[in-house]
């Protein structure tokens, strides 16, 4: 398989928005599913864009998947502190899993981590039951880091997300 990383074009975004939010559904990923407010923010790809890098996996001109990079001191960092950059929102659309496209992705953002300037670590939030995505983290060198954990919703108790870090 013949995978392209680039970032995402215009044009994409809505398709690509369809992928992440569907990823996140199909797995249960969202607490009140199709309600969820997070679901809004998954499809607005294009506000992620300009504020933050957006990268997709391509094969064949068929989108696979895609993640959010975040370079140090990126608005859209939930994590990050100085000196970090972070991952957000990889998903790839369910018949491209396997393939290596996640891994592709994690890939690129570890590069363009590298490549910044002052930037030291790489960090990132993920569920529970996210077990393919932690093998792909672990495979590439990230280790938990419990005492990062964190709640977004601090009203929904048992939604408290896990953390990575990669030092570079």
């Amino acid at each position: 398989m013949d995978i392209v990383i680039r970032q995402v074009h215009p044009g994409e975004y809505d398709a690509l928005g369809e992928i992440t939010a569907q990823a996140y559904l199909q797995d249960d990923l969202l607490d009140f599913g199709e309600s969820d407010s997070y679901l809004g923010e998954l499809k607005d790809v294009a506000g992620r864009a300009a504020a933050a890098e957006v990268l997709v996996a391509v094969e064949d001109d068929r989108l696979l998947g895609g993640v959010t990079f975040v370079p140090c001191g990126g608005p859209m960092a939930d994590i990050a502190r100085p000196g970090e950059a972070e991952i957000r929102m990889l998903a790839v659309d369910g018949i491209a899993r396997g393939r290596g496209a996640g891994e592709a992705l994690v890939r690129a953002c570890v590069s363009r981590a590298r490549a910044t300037e002052g930037c030291v670590r790489i960090v990132l939030s993920t569920q529970r039951t996210m077990l393919g995505a932690h093998r792909i983290y672990e495979r590439l060198g990230f280790v938990r880091t419990p005492d990062r954990d964190w709640n977004p919703l601090p009203d929904v108790l048992d939604l408290t997300l896990l953390t990575y870090e990669l030092t570079l």
